[in-house]
């Protein structure tokens, strides 16, 4: 299969990708970033509109990760945009949805908890001491992971993916690669709805006492009944109800539901249900 992006088309992807948490927002997060950094690469792979349209609609969706690992994954999506024919196109989302978390992990430990406090602490001894290398070697250091590294991400996650996608081109490694990409990914979405989605209800029930026959001699905390038979239910409940009104309604009221949610949180919380 005869490559259409250059290295000038992935320069583009890297420059875009310095920028992308510009439009970081609470509804997709880094997702209308991710579809703005590889839009020259749609562009090219695209010719008609409509095709071009569709793509950059797919690439708007939930997508959040280390920046270092959005290099990769760029790289890598651009090479699956452009190696899958138009029934294919379904795994890229669910690749970049299974890549995310464990890139992200892996740049938070490797970067922010290991690079930067090495270089850290050496660049403050230098100006401890009232050097002035302090600061630049900090700054120099940490950069040539930071940037230097994005950039070989880009040209890296692209090659192979390519090298890989053409290799196994007549054995069905791409419908393979997305069957287990959406596993990962549906893996990925239950535990983001365990640890980060919490509805839980104080309310209680009273019931009278067999002995006495008093009223109240015996307190049921539906919480604790609903977590006995299946932990965080409501969560899912939630979750499932939120998901059929968005696929329902195309998810072009997001904004609405969001608010909507908002104040039936603020009045269920007044009332003692949350």
């Amino acid at each position: 299969m005869e490559q259409k992006l250059t290295k000038r088309d992935l320069w583009k992807l890297f420059m875009r990708l310095n920028t992308m948490r510009i439009t970081l927002n609470y509804e997709t997060l880094q997702g209308v970033g991710f579809m703005r950094a590889i839009s020259p690469a749609l562009e090219k792979i695209y010719s008609d509109k409509d095709d071009l349209k569709e793509a950059m609609i797919r690439h708007t969706a939930f997508y959040n990760s280390h920046v270092n690992g959005d290099a990769a994954i760029l790289g890598l999506t651009a090479a699956m945009e452009e190696s899958t024919g138009p029934d294919q196109k379904g795994g890229i989302n669910s690749l970049k949805t299974g890549l995310m978390g464990p890139l992200a992990g892996l740049g938070d430990s490797l970067v922010k908890f290991t690079w930067v406090p090495i270089v850290g602490s050496i660049g403050a001894s230098f100006a401890l001491s009232g050097s002035i290398l302090g600061p630049i070697f900090m700054f120099v250091m940490y950069n040539i992971v930071n940037i230097v590294g994005r950039y070989y991400a880009v040209v890296y996650g692209y090659k192979k993916g390519i090298e890989f996608l053409n290799e196994n081109e007549d054995n069905n490694i791409i419908q393979r690669v997305s069957t287990m990409a959406n596993v990962v990914g549906l893996m990925v979405v239950g535990s983001l709805i365990v640890n980060v989605i919490e509805v839980v209800t104080p309310l209680e029930i009273s019931v009278g006492s067999q002995v006495t026959g008093e009223v109240g001699g015996n307190v049921i905390e539906i919480q604790e009944m609903l977590d006995t038979i299946m932990p965080s239910v409501l969560s899912l409940l939630v979750t499932f109800i939120v998901y059929r009104v968005l696929k329902k309604t195309n998810g072009k009221h997001a904004a609405l539901i969001i608010i909507c949610m908002m104040g039936i949180t603020i009045l269920f919380k007044y009332f003692g249900i949350l």
